[in-house]
């Protein structure tokens, strides 16, 4: 099954609250984000954002450039939904993030909690990179949560590539610098856990 029908067909199999990878709060995320500081104006794109409630979080917390990015349409209808009138205050994009247009040198904060890691084939992560480097602004700021190499194999049925910092730093390349780090176990809804790896970049060139 193609990648758009298999979100799909997950988003609309059960509520947002029993798959998987949920979390009432991704408290990490949130807490790196406010740390750094930005302009409350600050363009920030949550990649894969689909239900998730960080962009509820990130307007609680006053941001007002928020893009939330999925291949679901499923995922961003339920998120407005949510969201009922606030909704209007985010811009929604549904597309695939390695083939999606996205503005040039437009966001001063790229944040990925679980797609990276299902780019299993150095092509995906290519034109992942590519649209990092296109769209993130020098010295912009990038947080991405992948499955260490403690976690399973496998999630939501898919393939995924597990990494350590130092794996994930040579993937990502040069133009990235690691700022922190930080091992989370996330328990799923059925009680099984993974090892998440949360890494905090900045844009160096």
């Amino acid at each position: 099954m193609p990648p758009k029908e298999h979100w799909e067909q997950v988003y609309s199999s059960k509520p947002t609250e029993k798959l998987g990878w949920y979390a009432p709060h991704l408290q990490t995320s949130l807490s790196w984000i406010t740390e750094i500081g930005m302009s409350l104006e600050a363009p920030i794109i949550d990649v894969g954002g689909g239900a998730s409630t960080l962009v509820d979080d990130l307007l609680d917390a006053g941001y007002r450039s928020i893009t939330v990015l999925d291949i679901a349409r499923q995922a961003l209808s339920l998120a407005k939904t949510r969201l009922a009138n606030n909704a209007d205050a985010v811009s929604w994009i549904a597309g695939d993030v390695t083939a999606t247009d996205l503005p040039a040198a437009h966001f001063e904060l790229w944040h990925d909690r679980a797609v990276f890691h299902f780019l299993t084939e150095p092509e995906q992560r290519r034109k992942y990179r590519h649209q990092l480097l296109k769209a993130l602004k020098p010295e912009g700021h990038l947080i991405i949560g992948t499955f260490a190499p403690e976690a399973p194999p496998k999630c939501s049925g898919l393939p995924v590539q597990r990494y350590s910092s130092e794996r994930l730093e040579s993937a990502l390349g040069d133009e990235f610098k690691l700022q922190r780090q930080h091992n989370e176990v996330h328990v799923t809804p059925g009680g099984i856990e993974q090892m998440y790896l949360y890494c905090q970049f900045r844009r160096v060139a």
